[in-house]
């Protein structure tokens, strides 16, 4: 008698279940916005910000999480201040010559030479024509890091690429292959 019972609850239970089901008309959507989404034109306005076309900017005097501001300016008094008074923050520990040598090899070799002789592969290529030697120029670890930082007449900023120690660490190697040639 039980097992009657448990079979027509079974069948009670497959029926009501099957009956609720209509592909003609789909069950109720949950979030619809999601499942037909209002279609925006690429880069048109928008009403999400205050001013219809672009996105809020940062509140002023913020800075960026991360970010190490540099105290010189990109110009050639900026260059002039930092060849003559920065110096290396790293100590005798934070040294590593051999990840300069690394960073130097993947960013910088390319146009100035492994040996810093300005005979890179882009400029034996001709390429990029006049890169100079470490060797003729008076060059200072403040002066490195600057030009790292900024980018000088056709060398681009490479402070996207290297964070600040990096960037120190490649100097150091810069000064070690200056005093090589």
């Amino acid at each position: 008698m039980k097992s009657v019972y448990k079979i027509t609850l079974l069948f009670g239970i497959t029926i009501l279940v099957s009956s609720c089901h209509n592909n003609a008309a789909p069950n109720y959507q949950y979030f619809p916005n999601m499942y037909e989404s209002v279609g925006y034109e690429t880069y048109s306005e928008s009403n999400a910000f205050k001013n219809g076309k672009e996105g809020q900017l940062p509140a002023e005097g913020t800075v960026n999480r991360g970010f190490e501001p540099f105290e010189y300016e990109n110009s050639t008094a900026g260059y002039e201040l930092a060849k003559a008074n920065l110096k290396s923050p790293l100590d005798s520990l934070s040294r590593n010559p051999e990840k300069g040598k690394e960073l130097f090899e993947i960013y910088c070799a390319t146009c100035h030479g492994n040996s810093g002789n300005g005979k890179g592969k882009l400029v034996e290529r001709e390429k990029f024509l006049g890169v100079p030697s470490y060797k003729d120029r008076v060059i200072t670890e403040g002066s490195i890091f600057h030009v790292i930082t900024y980018g000088l007449n056709s060398m681009g900023s490479h402070a996207n690429q290297l964070s600040a120690q990096e960037r120190w660490l490649v100097t150091d190697y810069v000064l070690k292959l200056k005093s090589e040639l």
